[in-house]
């Protein structure tokens, strides 16, 4: 067992928008942001009690951290539960069930008068802006977006810790082919290096997000979150536009996710056991010392 080797994601306060494109966009480099939401009604707002005040009673889906096996569709939650009754759980303690992809608009559309979107240079998506609820000790499976759209990532009430990996480091992650994750039996705090020799080339950047932190994640970075304690975050997604990253979106969407969810019903466990095994004998064959 070991640890990745990490370095400290940059911060800045009170960026430009010119310094922003030029210095973190256009090459695509991470960047904390600190104090882009202190004028934001959500600021002050924001907490679980607010939540529950405003959709208390919704009924949401709740994901754990349990890998997916044979013919189970890997988008398909948990359990489910009321929104207050699962905020509660958060407060109480440590709970692995997480909120996934919570669109704000349709589900709590009051919540979309307590933001803005930043005007630093990205063309945000703005029928999209989706919250996510972790528990103390939560944990998400390391993975990159499928439609690699750059992400501002917005952290709420309480801490998390998130741990990126640049795309060029995919070869590396034991990347699950069909997916956008990595091997869900891979501990990522604590990584296995003779079983997983790849690993030891990782090279993570660390962050720490409080209440208010704003997260630029470029395109295709792969990310690694782990609730501290009870929160929620909101993320703003600025979609591709680049012709290769258009290409790679429609595939993405359009075909790998289709693909895996057919030979998972027609296969079952038999396909994810060929195509996690195939990968992981490549990848040690080029990696092992």
């Amino acid at each position: 067992m070991g640890t990745f080797k990490t370095i400290p994601i940059e911060r800045v306060k009170d960026i430009s928008k010119t310094e922003f494109i030029e210095k973190y966009h256009k090459p695509q480099i991470p960047v904390l942001l600190e104090g882009l939401t202190k004028n934001w009604p959500a600021y002050t707002k924001w907490n679980l009690e607010y939540i529950q005040q405003l959709a208390g009673d919704q009924l949401v889906p709740l994901y754990n951290n349990k890998p997916t096996k044979g013919k189970q569709n890997s988008a398909v939650p948990a359990t489910e539960m009321r929104l207050y009754d699962y905020l509660e759980l958060l407060k109480a303690g440590p709970t692995d069930l997480r909120i996934f992809f919570y669109n704000i608009l349709d589900k709590m559309p009051a919540l979309a008068n307590d933001f803005e979107y930043p005007d630093i240079g990205l063309k945000f998506f703005k029928r999209l802006p989706v919250m996510f609820f972790g528990g103390e000790g939560s944990k998400v499976l390391a993975h990159y977006d499928m439609d690699l759209a750059d992400l501002m990532h917005f952290h709420f009430h309480g801490t998390k810790s998130v741990t990126l990996f640049s795309p060029g480091q995919s070869r590396y992650l034991y990347k699950v082919p069909f997916a956008v994750h990595n091997l869900e039996t891979i501990d990522m705090d604590h990584p296995d290096f003779e079983q997983y020799p790849a690993l030891k080339n990782v090279i993570g950047i660390e962050v720490l997000m409080n209440h208010g932190d704003a997260l630029y994640m470029p395109s295709g970075y792969w990310h690694y979150i782990k609730y501290l304690n009870g929160g929620f975050s909101i993320t703003l997604r600025a979609l591709p536009t680049k012709p290769h990253r258009l290409l790679k979106t429609a595939y993405n969407l359009f075909f790998i996710r289709h693909f895996e969810n057919l030979m998972r019903k027609t296969m079952g466990q038999k396909w994810v056991d060929y195509k996690e095994n195939r990968m992981v004998r490549q990848t040690n064959r080029k990696f092992s010392v």
